[in-house]
């Protein structure tokens, strides 16, 4: 399939299951002007050979199917059209994709869990998985991904009407590993989507969460957390599509950087179309800046075209540890190296409570508690 006629809007003009409708990009282009090129290892450019090794394992409650199926599965593709030259590239290069159907009406007392393990090699690895919750249903998914590899994948999220489902992403990557992901939910009438990304490992990572809808009363909150330590490359792009109305969107990103050359990218994009009417939206990213030499950069966009909406918004803040705050606990006898690690601490640790998975919610805390004793 070619070129989309008729483009989404002004910040997102293509997309494709066709890799030549994309430019190479040369770092100039909006889409690509905060990642560092160089260190996406061949993989905007088609010269990251297939060769890498990523092993992927599922575990899945009693009922729900998980399959490994070719590209010419009709569900693979279906609620997701590729976007940018990376995803486009992922596309056209996995061998076989993972499909996970929970049934309708199904209510799993455990998660889902997608293990998503680098074990090295040369060249790329790509991958596809098309995640699917029949209606009235409701389920947790929680995705790891850990060890070394060069990855670009795209996910698909197919939740059914007036059903709910909850993913944890995590991203614990070794320090050389390079991941490129598209994680895209489409959304049907009063379905539920909640996403929450967690992004600590990995020398460059840059992921893309996006929602659509395709029929009113949909309902989706995108979060998530980061911490970038020297070198790092962290970067979150995130659209929100509201074609329908009445329906619903809340994205909160936070995250702490320390460390010479450490570098967070957040873009966040809402598009309000004009046969959305009723809308209601918000979106926040707030970053810590530890040390000196760290940097980030947050660019949120809100787009509208129509006036007949519940409410819109939109803020960013990137700043230093409030003086107030560590003087107030330095006062009540708290040394100052505490004092930090209690500001930090509580700065992500508003969102990471959200995690309803506990094993991953006490790993998260314990990963921010490891990175706050460097």
């Amino acid at each position: 399939m070619g070129l989309n006629e008729k483009p989404l809007s002004t910040l997102h003009e293509k997309a494709s299951y066709d890799l030549a409708d994309f430019e190479v990009p040369n770092g100039r282009e909006e889409a690509w002007r905060f990642t560092p090129l160089s260190r996406l290892k061949g993989l905007h450019n088609g010269k990251a050979a297939p060769g890498g090794q990523v092993a992927v394992h599922v575990r899945a409650p009693e009922g729900v199917q998980a399959e490994w199926v070719g590209r010419d599965d009709s569900r693979v593709g279906a609620a997701y059209v590729p976007a940018d030259r990376v995803s486009a590239q992922a596309y056209a290069s996995f061998d076989k994709a993972l499909v996970v159907s929970v049934p309708k009406e199904a209510e799993l007392s455990e998660a889902i869990w997608i293990d998503v393990k680098g074990n090295g090699g040369e060249g790329a690895a790509y991958g596809h998985v098309v995640v699917e919750v029949g209606p009235m249903a409701q389920a947790t998914l929680v995705i790891e991904h850990s060890g070394s590899a060069v990855y670009a994948d795209n996910v698909e999220f197919v939740v059914g009407e007036g059903a709910t489902l909850k993913v944890v992403s995590l991203q614990e990557w070794d320090d050389d590993a390079v991941h490129v992901s598209h994680h895209h939910a489409r959304l049907a009438k009063d379905a539920t989507f909640r996403g929450f990304v967690v992004t600590l490992g990995g020398d460059l990572v840059r992921l893309s969460p996006s929602v659509a809808y395709t029929a009113p009363g949909g309902d989706a909150d995108l979060s998530g957390v980061y911490f970038v330590d020297a070198g790092q490359h962290l970067e979150h792009r995130l659209l929100v599509d509201h074609s329908q109305p009445n329906c619903r969107s809340n994205v909160d990103y936070r995250g702490a950087l320390q460390g010479e050359a450490a570098h967070a990218v957040w873009i966040g994009d809402v598009v309000i179309r004009a046969e959305a009417e009723g809308t209601d939206t918000y979106e926040l990213n707030r970053n810590l800046i530890l040390t000196d030499g760290a940097r980030a950069d947050s660019v949120p966009n809100l787009e509208i075209l129509t006036g007949e909406v519940a409410g819109a918004g939109h803020a960013s803040a990137s700043g230093r540890l409030d003086d107030e705050h560590i003087f107030y606990l330095q006062a009540r006898g708290i040394p100052y190296e505490e004092a930090r690690r209690l500001v930090v601490r509580g700065f992500l640790g508003q969102l990471v409570e959200k995690i309803e998975v506990e094993e991953i919610r006490e790993r998260v805390l314990a990963a921010v508690e490891a990175e706050l004793s460097r």
